[in-house]
């Protein structure tokens, strides 16, 4: 039974942790790239509406953030965006339906499908770069170029497992 000191004990350090605090910047950073692509002239209504009514989301960032300009099989993509192959199936499904991208014959494998960009998607990858930027330039105002140097040099570093 625990004693009445571990029943008193803080929970901060639930919510005051690396873990916690880079999933609540990446939640942020990605609800404001969304935000800035809805007013984006550029991007097809249809897709501005869809995420100005929240239909799109971080796991739609997945297939913006992972699919090349040149295409890819759903199972690359898949490990590519560290998601299941159903999962990321789903998510074409969804995102074919709303014209961002398509399935064609893969050229060296009669098995497989390519999935690749469609011209709406295309406008669409452009709009994510355009709002990556700027997020990324809000992000330095808020906290400082310093700040925002040493914050991205050492998440790289983190990320890839230096």
């Amino acid at each position: 039974m625990p004693s009445a000191h571990h029943q008193h004990a803080s929970t901060d350090w639930r919510t005051n942790h690396l873990g916690f605090l880079l999933g609540e910047a990446t939640r942020r950073f990605d609800a404001r790239v969304l935000v800035l692509m809805t007013h984006d002239a550029l991007v097809p209504l249809a897709l501005s509406n869809l995420a100005a009514r929240e239909q799109v989301g971080a796991a739609h960032i997945h297939i913006t953030r992972h699919l090349p300009t040149t295409g890819a099989r759903l199972m690359d993509l898949a490990h590519s965006a560290g998601m299941s192959k159903q999962a990321m199936g789903d998510l074409v499904d969804q995102c074919e339906a709303w014209n961002l991208v398509q399935r064609t014959p893969h050229p060296h494998d009669k098995r497989a499908k390519l999935i690749q960009f469609t011209a709406d998607g295309l406008a669409w990858l452009q709009a994510f770069e355009r709002a990556v930027a700027r997020a990324q330039a809000e992000f330095e105002r808020d906290v400082g170029r310093d700040v925002a140097t040493v914050t991205a040099l050492g998440l790289e570093a983190y990320a890839s497992g230096n």
